[in-house]
């Protein structure tokens, strides 16, 4: 065509090889329970019923006063950056809900709102963690702890912890695993994947024999909201000096919005502040907007509606899953995971939770993902779904367990 600009060549040049990626990523393992979540979500294309009992993740959603916080945020423009420490009111408000559902009085300037706990926990990471520094934290534990740890190029060193311990670190085990490289702890109670809490008084020697150590102590207490058989206790009532962890994932069934928040000892604030403005700028603002709402009247009396179905689901829940024949050494108080042990029906959960899922289209996730512990034993089962869907697990469990030849 006249006036048309010459067509330019199309050979396309053969790729250089790629430069090797940092050495840091073969240290982060994959999160192996998405690869059975793909499964479940294929047999569900497939048509097949699948009840997914593996997800940690609250079927609940944000309640209508939060939902609507938000629509009024955003037609108001309410958009733009916030400071990186957070909405001041925002911060005020979590303060404030450490003193009602914990007892314990916050200032409102140790808060640091975060792009959820996972940003909260890198932060924390970043700021404590040095090259080669060793960290300790129990297994089973959560995988992602580990691997905020790698990513900043500490060393996670996870602790076999049992049944004794309710799956937990203790004193004994933290003055027996430490070392001169070691840097601090990482807890994290109620725990994922075990539901089970640290009791309130050695969780004080814990934190006393770190101190004597001069370490630090996070605790991860996004599930401290979740607490059934007794009052909650935050680890900040132990000191100042200690760090805590806290989302708007769990209780306030949030997950999607990621925003989260960390307590930090008041001199650290500036330099904790320095990084989140570095690596994350601020917390989604629409997120931050709407969750002021989450400590309304209305949307508290939800949320406490909502974790008494918890309650009665783990009530439902583990005394089935005894009498199926699953071994669960340590009824969890918090979250809503069950630690099962599988071995009166397997040597190899991984194989099991596969098994599973193809046959009966029920979805657990096997041990392996959450420590080194022999792993091959342990399930975790997530009841963050309805009762209906509880009972009718058991009931294909109940009809597909007989036909397994025990491995004992």
């Amino acid at each position: 065509m006249p006036g048309s600009p010459p067509r330019l060549a199309t050979t396309v040049p053969t790729p250089a090889p790629l430069p090797p990626l940092a050495s840091r990523v073969e240290r982060i393992e994959p999160f192996h329970v998405m690869e059975l979540v793909k499964r479940a979500a294929a047999l569900e294309r497939a048509g097949r019923s699948v009840i997914h009992l593996s997800i940690g993740e609250p079927d609940f959603t944000a309640p209508p006063p939060v939902v609507h916080a938000l629509q009024r945020a955003v037609d108001a423009g309410a958009t733009g950056y916030t400071p990186a420490l957070g909405l001041d009111a925002l911060r005020r408000a979590i303060a404030r809900w450490h003193g009602d559902e914990f007892g314990v009085d916050v200032d409102p300037q140790r808060v640091l709102v975060t792009a959820g706990a996972s940003g909260a926990l890198l932060l924390a990471c970043a700021g404590l963690v040095e090259r080669g520094d060793a960290v300790l934290m129990s297994d089973p534990g959560y995988p992602c702890n580990r691997h905020f740890v790698a990513a900043v190029d500490g060393v996670a060193r996870p602790v076999p912890v049992g049944a004794a311990q309710r799956f937990q670190l203790d004193a004994a085990a933290v003055r027996a695993h430490w070392t001169p490289d070691v840097r601090g702890v990482l807890l994290a109670s109620p725990s994922n994947p075990t539901g089970t809490s640290i009791a309130f008084d050695e969780l004080a020697r814990v934190v006393d024999a770190v101190r004597e150590r001069g370490g630090f102590t996070i605790v991860d207490e996004i599930y401290l909201g979740l607490t059934y058989d007794h009052a909650p206790r935050s680890a900040l009532a132990l000191g100042d000096d200690v760090v805590t962890v806290g989302s708007f994932s769990k209780f306030f069934h949030m997950t999607g919005w990621r925003l989260g928040w960390l307590v930090l000892p008041p001199p650290w604030v500036g330099a904790f502040e320095k990084l989140a403005q570095n690596l994350f700028i601020c917390a989604s603002t629409p997120a931050q907007q709407a969750a002021l709402a989450c400590f309304d009247d209305e949307s508290m009396a939800i949320y406490r509606m909502r974790r008494a179905e918890f309650r009665a689901r783990r009530d439902y829940i583990v005394p089935a899953l005894r009498e199926l024949g699953f071994g669960v050494p340590v009824a969890p108080d918090g979250a809503f995971y069950v630690w099962l042990d599988a071995s009166a029906f397997t040597a190899d959960s991984d194989r099991f939770a596969i098994e599973l899922l193809e046959a009966t289209g029920v979805a657990l996730v096997p041990g392996k993902d959450f420590g080194a512990h022999d792993p091959q034993r342990w399930l975790r089962l997530s009841y963050a779904t309805g009762l209906d869907q509880l009972h009718e697990a058991v009931r294909r469990l109940r009809a597909w367990l007989p036909a397994r030849a025990p491995s004992r």
